[in-house]
Protein backbone atom coordinates (compact mmCIF):
# COMPACT_ATOMS: atom_id res chain seq x y z
CA UNK A 1 0.00 0.00 0.00
CA UNK A 2 1.49 3.54 -0.96
CA UNK A 3 1.43 6.37 1.46
CA UNK A 4 -0.31 9.31 0.36
CA UNK A 5 1.51 12.85 -0.24
CA UNK A 6 5.28 12.88 1.47
CA UNK A 7 4.83 10.20 3.59
CA UNK A 8 4.91 8.09 1.10
CA UNK A 9 7.61 9.03 -0.85
CA UNK A 10 11.03 7.51 -0.44
CA UNK A 11 13.30 10.04 1.63
CA UNK A 12 17.34 9.69 1.95
CA UNK A 13 17.30 11.40 4.92
CA UNK A 14 14.41 8.65 6.38
CA UNK A 15 16.66 5.95 5.31
CA UNK A 16 19.94 6.79 6.38
CA UNK A 17 18.18 7.28 10.32
CA UNK A 18 16.08 4.24 10.02
CA UNK A 19 19.41 1.81 8.77
CA UNK A 20 21.83 3.91 11.63
CA UNK A 21 18.77 3.29 14.23
CA UNK A 22 18.32 -0.30 13.26
CA UNK A 23 22.35 -1.44 13.60
CA UNK A 24 22.24 1.23 17.13
CA UNK A 25 19.38 -0.57 18.33
CA UNK A 26 20.21 -4.21 17.54
CA UNK A 27 23.94 -3.64 18.97
CA UNK A 28 22.61 -2.03 22.00
CA UNK A 29 19.88 -4.99 22.78
CA UNK A 30 22.70 -7.91 22.29
CA UNK A 31 25.02 -5.90 24.38
CA UNK A 32 22.64 -5.53 26.96
CA UNK A 33 21.93 -9.07 26.40
CA UNK A 34 25.22 -10.34 26.71
CA UNK A 35 26.26 -8.25 29.80
CA UNK A 36 23.55 -9.56 31.65
CA UNK A 37 24.28 -13.16 31.09
CA UNK A 38 27.68 -12.31 31.75
CA UNK A 39 26.74 -10.69 35.07
CA UNK A 40 24.39 -13.42 36.02
CA UNK A 41 27.27 -16.33 35.05
CA UNK A 42 29.58 -14.13 37.27
CA UNK A 43 27.60 -14.29 40.53
CA UNK A 44 26.86 -18.08 40.07
CA UNK A 45 30.40 -18.60 39.54
CA UNK A 46 30.99 -16.61 42.99
CA UNK A 47 28.15 -18.74 44.92
CA UNK A 48 29.50 -21.83 43.41
CA UNK A 49 32.98 -21.13 44.44
CA UNK A 50 31.28 -20.79 48.21
CA UNK A 51 29.21 -23.94 48.11
CA UNK A 52 32.36 -25.82 46.82
CA UNK A 53 34.94 -24.13 49.59
CA UNK A 54 31.62 -26.09 51.87
CA UNK A 55 31.96 -29.36 49.96
CA UNK A 56 35.78 -29.36 50.64
CA UNK A 57 35.63 -28.53 54.34
CA UNK A 58 32.88 -31.29 54.83
CA UNK A 59 35.26 -33.45 52.47
CA UNK A 60 38.50 -33.29 54.78
CA UNK A 61 37.04 -33.33 57.83
CA UNK A 62 34.70 -35.87 57.53
CA UNK A 63 34.83 -39.69 58.70
CA UNK A 64 34.11 -43.01 58.62
CA UNK A 65 33.50 -45.51 61.67
CA UNK A 66 32.47 -49.00 61.27
CA UNK A 67 30.74 -48.19 57.79
CA UNK A 68 29.38 -45.21 59.25
CA UNK A 69 29.83 -41.94 57.83
CA UNK A 70 30.11 -38.78 60.45
CA UNK A 71 30.19 -35.00 59.61
CA UNK A 72 32.04 -32.41 61.53
CA UNK A 73 31.21 -30.13 63.60
CA UNK A 74 30.89 -26.65 61.50
CA UNK A 75 30.36 -23.63 63.01
CA UNK A 76 28.44 -22.18 59.96
CA UNK A 77 25.72 -20.40 61.85
CA UNK A 78 23.10 -20.47 58.78
CA UNK A 79 23.10 -24.27 58.81
CA UNK A 80 22.15 -24.54 62.24
CA UNK A 81 19.12 -22.65 61.73
CA UNK A 82 15.87 -24.26 60.04
CA UNK A 83 15.12 -23.28 56.40
CA UNK A 84 17.78 -20.76 56.84
CA UNK A 85 19.04 -21.10 52.94
CA UNK A 86 22.24 -22.09 53.56
CA UNK A 87 21.88 -26.55 53.44
CA UNK A 88 24.27 -29.77 53.00
CA UNK A 89 24.21 -33.11 53.09
CA UNK A 90 26.05 -36.01 53.23
CA UNK A 91 24.42 -38.58 50.79
CA UNK A 92 24.96 -42.50 49.56
CA UNK A 93 24.52 -43.24 46.08
CA UNK A 94 22.07 -46.21 45.32
CA UNK A 95 22.16 -49.12 43.18
CA UNK A 96 19.24 -47.85 41.49
CA UNK A 97 20.93 -44.35 40.80
CA UNK A 98 19.06 -42.72 43.34
CA UNK A 99 20.98 -40.57 46.27
CA UNK A 100 20.08 -41.23 49.95
CA UNK A 101 20.71 -39.16 52.90
CA UNK A 102 23.43 -39.90 55.62
CA UNK A 103 24.34 -36.82 57.22
CA UNK A 104 22.24 -33.48 56.87
CA UNK A 105 22.67 -30.05 57.79
CA UNK A 106 20.43 -28.83 60.77
CA UNK A 107 18.75 -26.30 58.25
CA UNK A 108 17.24 -28.90 56.21
CA UNK A 109 14.95 -30.04 59.27
CA UNK A 110 13.33 -32.71 58.35
CA UNK A 111 13.75 -32.03 54.21
CA UNK A 112 16.04 -33.36 51.54
CA UNK A 113 17.76 -31.71 49.17
CA UNK A 114 16.40 -32.55 45.38
CA UNK A 115 18.68 -33.49 43.00
CA UNK A 116 18.09 -34.27 38.80
CA UNK A 117 17.04 -37.76 38.20
CA UNK A 118 20.63 -38.35 36.22
CA UNK A 119 23.02 -36.41 39.24
CA UNK A 120 24.60 -40.25 40.05
CA UNK A 121 24.98 -41.06 36.53
CA UNK A 122 26.98 -37.67 35.69
CA UNK A 123 28.78 -37.62 38.79
CA UNK A 124 30.11 -41.65 38.50
CA UNK A 125 30.65 -40.93 34.81
CA UNK A 126 33.31 -37.71 35.86
CA UNK A 127 34.30 -38.12 39.41
CA UNK A 128 36.79 -35.28 39.71
CA UNK A 129 33.94 -32.96 38.30
CA UNK A 130 31.60 -31.34 40.30
CA UNK A 131 28.04 -30.54 39.17
CA UNK A 132 26.19 -27.45 39.52
CA UNK A 133 22.74 -27.21 39.40
CA UNK A 134 19.18 -25.11 40.28
CA UNK A 135 17.00 -26.64 42.38
CA UNK A 136 14.16 -26.04 45.02
CA UNK A 137 14.55 -25.87 48.45
CA UNK A 138 12.60 -26.69 51.63
CA UNK A 139 9.98 -23.82 51.31
CA UNK A 140 9.80 -23.68 47.50
CA UNK A 141 12.40 -20.54 47.19
CA UNK A 142 15.03 -21.29 44.64
CA UNK A 143 18.03 -22.79 45.26
CA UNK A 144 22.27 -23.13 43.92
CA UNK A 145 23.14 -26.40 44.47
CA UNK A 146 26.74 -28.10 44.02
CA UNK A 147 27.49 -31.94 44.50
CA UNK A 148 30.33 -33.59 44.47
CA UNK A 149 31.55 -37.51 44.37
CA UNK A 150 34.01 -38.80 46.24
CA UNK A 151 35.13 -42.28 48.27
CA UNK A 152 35.52 -42.72 51.94
CA UNK A 153 38.15 -45.36 53.16
CA UNK A 154 36.27 -47.45 50.35
CA UNK A 155 32.62 -45.86 50.89
CA UNK A 156 31.08 -44.02 47.94
CA UNK A 157 29.76 -40.67 48.96
CA UNK A 158 28.26 -37.91 47.43
CA UNK A 159 28.62 -34.34 49.21
CA UNK A 160 25.12 -31.88 48.34
CA UNK A 161 25.68 -28.12 48.95
CA UNK A 162 22.94 -25.77 48.49
CA UNK A 163 22.21 -21.64 48.75
CA UNK A 164 19.39 -19.74 48.48
CA UNK A 165 19.55 -17.86 44.88
CA UNK A 166 16.96 -15.15 45.19
CA UNK A 167 20.24 -12.75 46.49
CA UNK A 168 21.42 -13.40 42.82
CA UNK A 169 18.23 -13.14 40.97
CA UNK A 170 17.59 -9.81 42.75
CA UNK A 171 21.20 -8.72 41.71
CA UNK A 172 20.50 -9.62 38.03
CA UNK A 173 17.60 -8.17 37.68
CA UNK A 174 18.57 -4.88 39.47
CA UNK A 175 22.08 -4.65 37.11
CA UNK A 176 19.68 -5.45 33.83
CA UNK A 177 17.14 -2.85 35.05
CA UNK A 178 20.13 -0.35 35.43
CA UNK A 179 21.98 -1.64 32.19
CA UNK A 180 18.31 -1.15 30.21
CA UNK A 181 18.24 2.51 32.05
CA UNK A 182 21.78 3.35 30.93
CA UNK A 183 21.54 1.34 27.46
CA UNK A 184 18.10 3.64 26.81
CA UNK A 185 19.85 6.97 27.80
CA UNK A 186 22.94 5.91 25.55
CA UNK A 187 20.36 5.05 22.64
CA UNK A 188 18.31 8.28 22.84
CA UNK A 189 21.92 9.76 22.99
CA UNK A 190 22.85 8.07 19.45
CA UNK A 191 19.60 8.22 17.70
CA UNK A 192 19.97 12.35 18.27
CA UNK A 193 23.66 11.89 17.11
CA UNK A 194 22.66 10.07 14.20
CA UNK A 195 19.51 12.33 13.13
CA UNK A 196 22.27 15.37 13.40
CA UNK A 197 25.07 13.63 11.85
CA UNK A 198 22.23 12.86 8.95
CA UNK A 199 21.29 16.77 8.51
CA UNK A 200 24.74 17.69 9.08
CA UNK A 201 26.02 15.07 6.00
CA UNK A 202 22.85 15.27 3.85
CA UNK A 203 23.26 19.73 4.18
CA UNK A 204 24.89 20.15 0.96
CA UNK A 205 21.80 17.93 -0.66
CA UNK A 206 19.76 20.62 1.28
CA UNK A 207 21.38 23.76 0.16
CA UNK A 208 21.97 22.29 -3.21
CA UNK A 209 17.87 22.25 -3.58
CA UNK A 210 17.36 25.56 -1.95
CA UNK A 211 19.96 27.00 -4.94
CA UNK A 212 18.02 25.33 -7.52
CA UNK A 213 14.90 26.54 -5.83
CA UNK A 214 16.37 30.56 -5.87
CA UNK A 215 16.99 29.63 -9.77
CA UNK A 216 13.50 28.40 -10.18
CA UNK A 217 12.09 31.76 -8.26
CA UNK A 218 14.59 34.13 -10.06
CA UNK A 219 16.56 35.21 -7.48
CA UNK A 220 19.99 33.24 -9.18
CA UNK A 221 20.83 32.60 -12.23
CA UNK A 222 23.25 29.35 -11.90
CA UNK A 223 24.23 27.55 -9.03
CA UNK A 224 27.00 29.36 -7.48
CA UNK A 225 28.04 27.94 -4.09
CA UNK A 226 30.96 25.42 -3.47
CA UNK A 227 29.50 21.83 -2.69
CA UNK A 228 31.68 18.66 -1.36
CA UNK A 229 33.06 16.66 -4.11
CA UNK A 230 30.64 14.22 -4.37
CA UNK A 231 28.30 16.76 -5.66
CA UNK A 232 30.29 18.55 -7.78
CA UNK A 233 29.05 16.48 -10.92
CA UNK A 234 25.54 16.83 -10.17
CA UNK A 235 26.19 20.56 -9.46
CA UNK A 236 27.71 20.93 -12.85
CA UNK A 237 25.23 19.27 -14.73
CA UNK A 238 22.66 21.36 -13.39
CA UNK A 239 23.96 24.28 -14.29
CA UNK A 240 24.99 22.75 -18.01
CA UNK A 241 21.07 21.98 -17.86
CA UNK A 242 19.96 25.66 -16.78
CA UNK A 243 22.60 27.17 -19.40
CA UNK A 244 20.66 24.93 -22.41
CA UNK A 245 17.55 25.55 -21.33
CA UNK A 246 18.42 29.79 -21.41
CA UNK A 247 19.95 28.89 -24.77
CA UNK A 248 16.63 27.36 -25.76
CA UNK A 249 14.37 29.92 -24.62
CA UNK A 250 16.65 32.48 -26.35
CA UNK A 251 16.21 30.69 -29.75
CA UNK A 252 12.32 30.44 -29.18
CA UNK A 253 12.17 34.26 -28.23
CA UNK A 254 14.19 34.70 -31.44
CA UNK A 255 12.11 32.80 -33.35
CA UNK A 256 9.15 34.08 -32.52
CA UNK A 257 10.31 37.71 -33.10
CA UNK A 258 11.65 36.84 -36.56
CA UNK A 259 8.20 34.69 -37.15
CA UNK A 260 6.42 37.87 -35.94
CA UNK A 261 8.49 40.20 -38.16
CA UNK A 262 7.76 37.89 -41.57
CA UNK A 263 4.14 37.74 -41.10
CA UNK A 264 3.45 40.99 -40.24
CA UNK A 265 4.62 42.59 -42.37
CA UNK A 266 3.31 41.08 -45.92
CA UNK A 267 -0.42 41.82 -43.55
CA UNK A 268 0.48 45.04 -43.26
CA UNK A 269 1.35 45.29 -47.14
CA UNK A 270 -2.29 43.55 -47.80
CA UNK A 271 -4.44 45.84 -45.75
CA UNK A 272 -2.79 48.85 -47.39
CA UNK A 273 -3.17 47.65 -50.48
CA UNK A 274 -6.59 47.00 -49.79
CA UNK A 275 -7.20 49.83 -48.38
CA UNK A 276 -5.63 52.07 -51.51
CA UNK A 277 -8.78 49.92 -53.47
CA UNK A 278 -11.90 50.16 -52.37
CA UNK A 279 -14.75 47.50 -53.31
CA UNK A 280 -16.16 43.98 -52.06
CA UNK A 281 -12.62 42.27 -53.00
CA UNK A 282 -10.90 44.92 -51.04
CA UNK A 283 -13.25 44.24 -48.10
CA UNK A 284 -12.97 40.71 -47.86
CA UNK A 285 -8.96 41.03 -48.26
CA UNK A 286 -9.59 43.50 -45.34
CA UNK A 287 -11.10 41.28 -43.23
CA UNK A 288 -9.22 38.28 -43.73
CA UNK A 289 -6.26 40.48 -43.35
CA UNK A 290 -7.50 41.55 -40.02
CA UNK A 291 -8.17 38.03 -38.84
CA UNK A 292 -5.12 36.59 -39.84
CA UNK A 293 -3.31 39.02 -37.82
CA UNK A 294 -5.29 38.56 -34.75
CA UNK A 295 -4.60 35.00 -34.82
CA UNK A 296 -0.53 35.73 -35.26
CA UNK A 297 -0.64 38.39 -32.69
CA UNK A 298 -2.74 35.22 -30.57
CA UNK A 299 -0.14 32.41 -31.42
CA UNK A 300 2.90 34.45 -30.93
CA UNK A 301 1.86 35.91 -27.77
CA UNK A 302 1.33 32.42 -26.31
CA UNK A 303 4.40 31.28 -27.76
CA UNK A 304 6.04 34.04 -25.74
CA UNK A 305 4.31 33.45 -22.96
CA UNK A 306 5.07 29.31 -22.58
CA UNK A 307 9.13 30.06 -23.48
CA UNK A 308 8.85 33.14 -20.64
CA UNK A 309 7.58 30.36 -18.18
CA UNK A 310 9.74 27.31 -18.99
CA UNK A 311 12.79 29.19 -18.76
CA UNK A 312 14.42 30.77 -15.85
CA UNK A 313 11.85 32.67 -13.38
CA UNK A 314 12.09 36.48 -13.13
CA UNK A 315 11.08 38.83 -10.41
CA UNK A 316 8.93 41.87 -11.31
CA UNK A 317 7.43 43.69 -8.76
CA UNK A 318 3.53 44.44 -8.45
CA UNK A 319 3.50 47.53 -7.01
CA UNK A 320 5.37 48.71 -9.45
CA UNK A 321 3.53 47.39 -12.30
CA UNK A 322 0.27 48.65 -10.78
CA UNK A 323 1.64 51.94 -10.22
CA UNK A 324 2.54 52.95 -13.33
CA UNK A 325 -0.81 50.99 -14.89
CA UNK A 326 -3.13 53.21 -12.59
CA UNK A 327 -1.16 56.32 -13.40
CA UNK A 328 -1.47 56.08 -17.33
CA UNK A 329 -4.60 55.00 -17.79
CA UNK A 330 -6.34 57.92 -15.23
CA UNK A 331 -4.74 60.43 -17.24
CA UNK A 332 -5.78 58.07 -20.53
CA UNK A 333 -9.67 57.76 -18.92
CA UNK A 334 -9.52 61.46 -17.51
CA UNK A 335 -12.71 63.26 -19.25
CA UNK A 336 -14.00 60.00 -17.54
CA UNK A 337 -12.97 61.29 -14.28
CA UNK A 338 -12.26 57.07 -13.67
CA UNK A 339 -10.51 56.74 -9.59
CA UNK A 340 -8.18 53.31 -9.66
CA UNK A 341 -8.05 52.42 -5.96
CA UNK A 342 -5.12 49.70 -5.72
CA UNK A 343 -3.77 47.90 -3.48
CA UNK A 344 -0.45 45.35 -3.11
CA UNK A 345 2.01 44.72 -0.61
CA UNK A 346 5.44 45.76 -1.05
CA UNK A 347 6.98 42.36 -1.04
CA UNK A 348 4.82 40.98 -3.64
CA UNK A 349 6.40 39.88 -6.81
CA UNK A 350 5.38 38.30 -10.05
CA UNK A 351 7.48 35.20 -10.90
CA UNK A 352 7.26 36.14 -14.93
CA UNK A 353 8.58 38.42 -17.17
CA UNK A 354 7.64 42.32 -16.38
CA UNK A 355 5.92 42.44 -19.88
CA UNK A 356 3.82 39.59 -19.29
CA UNK A 357 1.91 41.06 -16.04
CA UNK A 358 1.89 44.37 -17.96
CA UNK A 359 -0.13 42.88 -20.31
CA UNK A 360 -2.82 40.91 -17.71
CA UNK A 361 -3.00 43.93 -15.54
CA UNK A 362 -3.49 46.40 -18.29
CA UNK A 363 -5.36 44.53 -19.94
CA UNK A 364 -7.98 43.96 -16.75
CA UNK A 365 -7.40 47.98 -15.66
CA UNK A 366 -8.21 49.40 -18.96
CA UNK A 367 -11.45 47.19 -19.57
CA UNK A 368 -12.29 48.06 -16.13
CA UNK A 369 -11.83 51.45 -16.86
CA UNK A 370 -13.79 50.98 -20.42
CA UNK A 371 -16.81 50.44 -18.92
CA UNK A 372 -16.39 51.93 -15.25
CA UNK A 373 -18.27 54.88 -14.51
CA UNK A 374 -16.12 56.52 -11.89
CA UNK A 375 -14.68 53.88 -9.70
CA UNK A 376 -12.46 50.40 -10.19
CA UNK A 377 -10.73 48.86 -7.74
CA UNK A 378 -7.69 46.61 -7.89
CA UNK A 379 -6.08 44.23 -5.35
CA UNK A 380 -3.23 42.27 -5.38
CA UNK A 381 -2.71 39.79 -2.36
CA UNK A 382 -1.00 36.58 -1.75
CA UNK A 383 -3.15 33.19 -1.08
CA UNK A 384 -0.33 30.97 -0.73
CA UNK A 385 4.03 31.23 -0.70
CA UNK A 386 3.88 29.68 -4.60
CA UNK A 387 0.41 31.98 -5.70
CA UNK A 388 -1.24 35.35 -5.88
CA UNK A 389 -4.25 36.59 -7.01
CA UNK A 390 -4.62 39.99 -8.76
CA UNK A 391 -8.73 41.31 -9.00
CA UNK A 392 -10.38 43.82 -10.40
CA UNK A 393 -13.25 45.41 -9.69
CA UNK A 394 -15.91 48.13 -11.51
CA UNK A 395 -18.57 49.81 -11.13
CA UNK A 396 -20.18 49.76 -14.51
CA UNK A 397 -23.15 48.05 -16.15
CA UNK A 398 -21.53 44.30 -14.95
CA UNK A 399 -22.23 41.56 -17.34
CA UNK A 400 -24.51 38.30 -17.13
CA UNK A 401 -23.40 35.12 -16.37
CA UNK A 402 -24.63 33.59 -19.65
CA UNK A 403 -22.20 36.02 -21.53
CA UNK A 404 -19.16 35.61 -19.53
CA UNK A 405 -17.74 32.84 -21.28
CA UNK A 406 -18.40 34.71 -24.95
CA UNK A 407 -16.57 37.85 -24.06
CA UNK A 408 -13.60 35.38 -23.38
CA UNK A 409 -13.17 34.40 -26.82
CA UNK A 410 -10.97 36.30 -29.01
CA UNK A 411 -12.32 39.19 -30.40
CA UNK A 412 -15.53 39.12 -29.30
CA UNK A 413 -16.99 42.21 -27.77
CA UNK A 414 -20.28 43.08 -26.35
CA UNK A 415 -21.15 46.68 -27.57
CA UNK A 416 -18.94 47.53 -31.15
CA UNK A 417 -19.42 51.33 -29.61
CA UNK A 418 -16.67 50.87 -27.32
CA UNK A 419 -13.82 50.90 -28.87
CA UNK A 420 -10.99 48.44 -28.81
CA UNK A 421 -10.54 45.08 -30.46
CA UNK A 422 -12.29 42.64 -27.97
CA UNK A 423 -8.99 41.12 -27.51
CA UNK A 424 -8.10 42.24 -23.87
CA UNK A 425 -9.63 39.63 -21.67
CA UNK A 426 -8.57 36.84 -24.35
CA UNK A 427 -5.20 38.12 -23.65
CA UNK A 428 -5.65 37.96 -20.23
CA UNK A 429 -6.89 34.60 -20.36
CA UNK A 430 -4.41 32.81 -22.58
CA UNK A 431 -1.14 34.86 -20.60
CA UNK A 432 -2.88 33.20 -17.57
CA UNK A 433 -2.80 30.18 -18.34
CA UNK A 434 0.76 29.70 -19.74
CA UNK A 435 1.62 30.81 -16.23
CA UNK A 436 -0.79 27.85 -14.79
CA UNK A 437 -3.98 30.24 -14.01
CA UNK A 438 -7.15 30.88 -15.58
CA UNK A 439 -9.67 33.66 -15.54
CA UNK A 440 -12.78 33.71 -13.15
CA UNK A 441 -15.35 36.76 -13.55
CA UNK A 442 -18.20 37.18 -11.63
CA UNK A 443 -20.17 40.31 -9.93
CA UNK A 444 -18.24 43.18 -8.12
CA UNK A 445 -19.87 44.27 -4.80
CA UNK A 446 -19.44 48.13 -6.66
CA UNK A 447 -22.16 46.78 -9.16
CA UNK A 448 -19.96 46.13 -12.06
CA UNK A 449 -17.50 43.30 -13.42
CA UNK A 450 -14.92 41.19 -10.99
CA UNK A 451 -12.13 39.72 -12.57
CA UNK A 452 -9.43 37.29 -10.77
CA UNK A 453 -6.69 35.46 -12.06
CA UNK A 454 -4.50 33.46 -10.15
CA UNK A 455 -0.54 33.57 -10.82
CA UNK A 456 3.22 32.65 -9.80
CA UNK A 457 4.16 34.41 -6.71
CA UNK A 458 8.17 34.75 -6.54
CA UNK A 459 10.15 34.98 -3.03
CA UNK A 460 10.63 38.73 -1.76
Amino acid sequence: MKLPGALGRPSLARRLVLLAFGWSFAALVISAVVLALLFRQAAEQRVDQTLGELIDNLLSNSTVEAGQVFAPALTDERALRAYSGRYWTIAAPTREGQVRPLVRSYSLFDSALRTPPDLVARLRANPAQPIAYDTRGPLEEPLRARARYAVLQGVPVIFLAAEDRTSIDRSVLNFAAWTAGAFLLLGGGLVAAIIIQVRVGLRPVFELQNEVAAVRRGKAENLQRTYPIELVPLADELNALLAHNQEVVERQRTHVGNLAHALKTPISVMLTEAGQRPGPLAEVVSRQAETMRQQVDHHLRRARAAARSQGPGERTSVVEILDELARTLERIFRDKGIEIDWDAPDELFFLGERQDLLEIAGNAMENACKWGTSRVRVRAAATTPERFRLSVEDDGPGLPPDRREEVVRRGARLDEKTPGSGLGLSIIDELGRAYGGNLRLGDSPMGGLRLEIDLPQAEA
